[in-house]
């Protein structure tokens, strides 16, 4: 019957065998094999030896030590018991016992475990029959009707993992006595398969009522049920209903089952509105999966990014993770599909309600000891600009409170850029950045932007950053109270913990950047006056850009095109971001005023690359000649706001080495030179190509230097003490708004409010300026030093150009 079943699974079942490295690994080791299946099951017995016949490895059903008893090269870690209600028995199984007593017979002989993993239907492929999406692998302990019908129906989409050999003699080596080994080997197999299965599958989440009712039995929640008994003097029922309604208003429901339907149905959407989706350094993942609880961290362009994440991690084989959306998009059935895959919804604002802090905070916890991933975005908003926001904390802080009260698994966070070339929201981004009010999210609003389906929006990158493990930041901000210990004993450190996390997971977002042909495009053409550029010098400012990111790297996680400068126009002209004007002293390139304001998000994207090399080329617009100490003093001192404004991947006390980098590169290419004799940098002729590659570059962070100068002359000319910092804040942002209008600026981030705050903001934190006690700005002579510099930088026509504003 044995033989039968073998040859029946062996034409019809097709196994993908991971790692592809397992056949040579057993080959190497000489000790007898002995296999672990985690469930009995006599079909994953029979698959497990086809694939040993096929791959030349010893097999399960010969004798484990010859002339040594009966037991066989397998073993079934668990067992079902039971008629009508189904458990596993998960008692040692007997060989572990006879195993060790055969060791202890021979204190030489030693026993390779090697546990296998037999998913049916896990296999990352896409499926050929919806069908398949009812049978897919799960916890549940299936029936044999159930086994069956996989066999039947994902048989050609199986998945056996071989994990990595076990010494037998030294997992027992700390254990005594045959039944406290056996319980050990049992333990640490489980510990194991549990681990495996979680990265594969996704951790064992009960239905949605289950967890919501476990949140709701925590001590946490009680005791604010109780609270607010008193506060609103009501019955506990009537507490107990409005936990329980924010409970479930918060709370996933994931179905496996849709998941991988709507696996089929993603994958036709990218092939509609995309020319390809790639994914960039995945075997991050291979490094993190294994044991630890990993919390993705992206940054947040477009609706798009909840669905793309999801679905390379779910298509590369690794577990979906439940996505914290905002309320917002708790849409009448849309809300229900994203429950279903794995959405948990979070209100913006809830301070001062403390039912519900506490009823997410203790749901965040019972996911997270569960081993299910989580995704949060943690600018908390989509970017308008294309540069990364401002860090919003709130999930952060929540997610290391959870962690320091159940330190149960490692936390590791995973940063996540997105690459787009185009964004289904470019319009819709300009328009609010111009004044107009913020879309509210709807199903008419959805309706609408299916008509774009029509539209190509050319290539996505999906690039995952520099991991970084929790641990690693509580270790510099140790020692933590004993687990248990009263909140506020923590609470001290744990603002600096999130703090430094904060700033790390977006310096290593940015560091594993994308530069596409667009971006490349915009950063050249935003840099003229009329976005125009004749060919040639188009091609060569490209290639410089391209030249720059190579000799001197920014990240090694940074992603370049591949294409060259006249590829690159080739590819934009496909795109409709170029039109050409031909001309018989040669084509002349530009973009539309539409596409110019749109392609501003696009520059914006990777303006953080091209940072320092323009902050340098900035000097030499006003400046024929600059000493080496000035080109130190002028990139130390711009260069904090700059970074912080940019999260720029540089330390302080790094900067220096970078800069003389930097410079080296940018002679390299022709573009300075360096005057050693005297210890000065040069520019090249006016009338040189190369120095109109230098003024190009420098237009990259030009406008960056000209807001800062706007908003210390604001300062300067309201004086120290008379202005609120409210008031200089709305100042700068009218007195940008007109200055983009006298000059015609295709660029809405250059009045965007939010970046004046964070520059007053960081002058306030760096000791430039102060509050005094009725609440307004105070400064001394250090801001007179920034004030020129900047002027030192900016040439004299800007600064007058501003300063007409500013007295207007």
């Amino acid at each position: 019957m044995s033989w039968l079943v073998n040859r029946v699974l062996a034409a019809w079942v097709r196994c993908k065998i991971v790692p592809e490295e397992a056949q040579a690994r057993l080959h190497e080791r000489r000790r007898p094999v002995c296999y672990v299946l985690e469930r009995r099951s006599a079909v994953d017995l029979a698959v497990l030896q086809n694939v040993c016949e096929r791959l030349r490895l010893p097999k399960p059903h010969r004798r484990l030590l010859r002339r040594r008893g009966e037991l066989r090269s397998y073993v079934y870690l668990s067992r079902v018991r039971g008629f009508w209600t189904e458990r596993l028995d998960r008692r040692p199984p007997p060989q572990f016992e006879q195993m060790v007593r055969m060791l202890e017979l021979d204190p030489d002989a030693d026993i390779d475990l090697v546990p296998v993993s037999v998913y049916w239907g896990r296999a990352p492929q896409r499926e050929k029959s919806w069908l398949r999406l009812l049978l897919v692998e799960n916890w549940a302990i299936s029936s044999g009707v159930r086994k069956f019908l996989q066999v039947l129906i994902n048989g050609r989409d199986t998945l056996v993992e071989f994990n990595e050999p076990i010494s037998l003699r030294r997992l027992i080596a700390q254990e005594h006595g045959p039944a406290a080994r056996g319980r050990r080997i049992s333990r640490t197999l489980r510990a194991l398969f549990i681990q495996r299965r979680t990265a594969r599958i996704g951790p064992d989440l009960s239905h949605r009522r289950t967890v919501v009712t476990r949140v709701l039995r925590t001590r946490a929640v009680r005791a604010a049920v109780v609270q607010l008994m008193r506060e609103k003097k009501i019955s506990r029922r009537a507490a107990l209903r409005e936990a329980a309604g924010y409970a479930n208003e918060i709370t996933a429901d994931y179905s496996h089952a849709f998941v991988r339907f709507l696996e089929r149905v993603l994958t036709w959407l990218w092939n509609r509105l995309y020319d390809g989706v790639a994914v960039g350094h995945l075997e991050t993942l291979e490094q993190v999966a294994q044991g630890n609880e990993i919390i993705y961290v992206p940054c947040h362009r477009s609706h798009m990014d909840y669905l793309l994440l999801s679905y390379v991690i779910y298509v590369n084989g690794y577990a979906l993770p439940h996505i914290a959306a905002g309320i917002n998009l708790n849409l009448p059935v849309i809300g229900r599909f994203l429950r279903m895959g794995g959405a948990f919804f979070i209100r913006r604002r809830f301070r001062g309600n403390s039912l519900y802090t506490v009823v997410f905070m203790n749901y965040l916890a019972t996911i997270m000891g569960r081993g299910h991933s989580i995704e949060y975005f943690i600018e908390g908003g989509r970017s308008r600009t294309g540069r990364l926001l401002q860090p919003k904390t709130g999930m952060l802080s929540m997610t290391v409170r959870s962690f320091l009260r159940e330190p149960l698994r490692p936390v590791v966070f995973v940063p996540v850029y997105f690459g787009y070339e185009r964004i289904v929201e470019g319009s819709t981004y300009v328009g609010e950045l111009s004044g107009a009010p913020k879309e509210k999210e709807s199903i008419l609003g959805l309706v609408r932007a299916l008509g774009r389906m029509r539209e190509k929006f050319g290539r996505v990158q999906v690039n995952l950053g520099a991991p970084i493990p929790l641990s690693e930041v509580l270790a510099r901000h140790g020692p933590w109270p004993l687990r248990g210990a009263h909140e506020d004993a923590r609470s001290a450190c744990v603002g600096a913990v999130v703090d430094e996390l904060a700033g790390r997971i977006m310096r290593n977002i940015n560091a594993a950047a994308v530069v596409t042909p667009v971006n490349l495009l915009a950063m050249t053409l935003l840099a003229m006056p009329r976005q125009a550029l004749p060919q040639s010098d188009l091609i060569r400012q490209i290639d410089l850009y391209r030249a720059l990111l190579a000799g001197v790297p920014y990240s090694d996680r940074v992603t370049v095109t591949d294409l060259s400068g006249e590829q690159v126009i080739d590819y934009g002209e496909r795109m409709k971001v170029l039109q050409r004007h031909r001309h018989p002293s040669g084509d002349v390139l530009r973009m539309s005023d539409a596409s110019a304001v749109l392609a501003a998000y696009f520059r914006n994207n990777v303006l953080h690359l091209f940072a320092m090399p323009s902050l340098l080329a900035c000097v030499f617009l006003s400046n024929a000649e600059v000493s080496d100490e000035d080109m130190q003093r002028l990139a130390g001192r711009i260069y904090p706001y700059i970074a912080a404004e940019l999260f720029l991947r540089w330390s302080d006390a790094e900067v220096p080495a970078v800069v003389a980098a930097v410079l080296a590169e940018l002679a390299r290419h022709g573009l300075i030179e360096h005057v050693a004799a005297r210890g000065v940098w040069r520019r090249p002729p006016s009338s040189s190509a190369q120095a109109m590659q230098l003024s190009i570059l420098a237009q990259a962070t030009l406008q960056t230097i000209e807001r800062y100068y706007l908003a210390i002359a604001l300062l300067l000319d309201a004086g120290s003490g008379s202005i609120s910092q409210a008031t200089l804040e709305e100042r700068c942002q009218l007195a940008a708004q007109r200055i983009a209008l006298l000059y015609a600026l295709n660029s809405p981030e250059f009045f965007d409010r939010a970046l004046f705050t964070n520059f007053i903001d960081l002058l306030r934190s760096r000791g430039v300026v102060r509050s005094n006690a009725a609440g307004s700005l105070e400064f001394d002579a250090v801001l007179l030093h920034v004030a020129a510099d900047a002027q030192f930088v900016l040439s004299e026509q800007i600064r007058h150009s501003i300063l007409q504003v500013t007295h207007a």
